[in-house]
């Protein structure tokens, strides 16, 4: 029988203050070189439970991506010109598909525990770049649970399977790059094994200390993982993150704001097409 290769930390990124929308404070990871493909960025949002500052994402346009924002604490309202108006709150997610063009507005607020949420970005294939926007909800109680004493997967995207073979799937399936998201949380001493062969797999750890194949990873760096087949995630003193595996696209990258196509002159039309009224 072959024996499992560990995937280990190749590349390491540090998340970075940042600030965007109507003065929103963010920490924020992000490589639209393609390093990452077929993620593109990550945001973390965070605030105290009565803080008036937390400020909102005023409307504003996208192209030739897909947002998906993951709440731990507060919530997030969101509206388009699609018609979609919606709330999410602790445990619940948000997809959109902005495909050709899409305009929407993002409004933040806290909950007795505070604002602790995700926005990550990932690119869509040129084939879908211009393909019909969508969006969708999704409550925490539509999500799967994989559990091991001490540790505790949830799924929101995409398969996730132990190296014992137990296999959960997240509700999301129409991830770019097929792409999967789960969110790991480990007591002191806990651990998990997984399978996992994707081409790309990033670990961000988000709160305390955590080992991948006993390197250890802190709050707030990202990994991206070398080849192999088996992820082994243990804590000593306790750790949550989110788990990332999807497919590159391969395509090059030409990304201008909310905006990220394959070419400069593609951009060039998403602009015009947004200031002369045509984008949507």
């Amino acid at each position: 029988m072959t024996q499992p290769i560990d995937r280990r930390p190749d590349r390491r990124l540090r998340s970075h203050p940042s600030q965007d929308g109507d003065g929103v404070a963010i920490r924020r990871l992000h490589d639209f070189g393609g390093g990452l493909d077929p993620f593109l960025m990550l945001d973390e949002l965070e605030a105290a439970p009565h803080d008036d500052a937390i400020g909102g994402f005023p409307p504003h346009p996208h192209r030739g991506i897909q947002t998906l924002t993951y709440v731990l604490n507060g919530g997030l309202r969101h509206e388009d010109h699609l018609g979609h108006h919606s709330s999410i709150g602790a445990g619940d997610a948000q997809w959109m598909h902005t495909g050709r063009g899409i305009i929407h507005g993002e409004t933040p607020f806290a909950d007795a525990e505070g604002l602790h949420a995700f926005q990550l970005w990932l690119n869509l294939a040129a084939a879908d770049k211009l393909s019909e926007p969508t969006y969708r909800d999704v409550r925490r109680d539509e999500m799967s649970h994989l559990t091991r004493s001490g540790a505790r997967l949830t799924a929101l995207a995409g398969d996730w399977q132990a190296t014992d073979g137990e296999r959960i799937s997240g509700p999301l399936e129409a991830l770019a790059g097929h792409a999967g998201v789960a969110h790991l949380e480990l007591d002191a001493g806990g651990e998990l094994m997984l399978s996992s062969r994707a081409t790309t797999l990033l670990v961000f750890v988000f709160a305390g200390e955590l080992s991948v194949a006993g390197d250890g990873v802190p709050r707030g760096e990202l990994v991206d993982l070398g080849a192999g087949d088996r992820l082994s995630l243990t804590s000593a003193a306790g750790a949550r993150a989110l788990l990332l595996a999807g497919e590159p696209h391969g395509e090059p990258i030409a990304h201008y704001g909310p905006f990220v196509m394959n070419h400069r002159h593609e951009l060039d039309q998403a602009l015009r097409d947004y200031r002369d009224g045509t984008f949507v």
